[in-house]
């Protein structure tokens, strides 16, 4: 359980990566922009179709990082 609960961890920490990158507009091309887009894109596209448009704002990654703690407190709480 504690390894599940490090792996949600260490995927929170990525997709909070993934979001101060793309603040910085670095190059698609650059190695650490296609790390985080190929293990956090995945999921947040899913995301992203149900979400109404907010004006340009991507919340999506705010909506993922929440479910992420949610899920962290009930298998925390087992």
């Amino acid at each position: 359980m504690s390894l599940l609960l490090l792996l949600l961890d260490l995927y929170s920490m990525v997709v909070l990566v993934a979001v101060v990158l793309s603040w910085i507009q670095l190059s698609p091309d650059n190695p650490l922009v296609r790390f985080t887009s190929a293990v956090v894109d995945p999921v947040l596209e899913p995301i992203r179709r149900l979400l109404p448009s907010f004006g340009g704002f991507d919340l999506s990654p705010m909506v993922l990082l929440l479910t992420i703690s949610l899920l962290r407190r009930v298998l925390g709480g087992l």
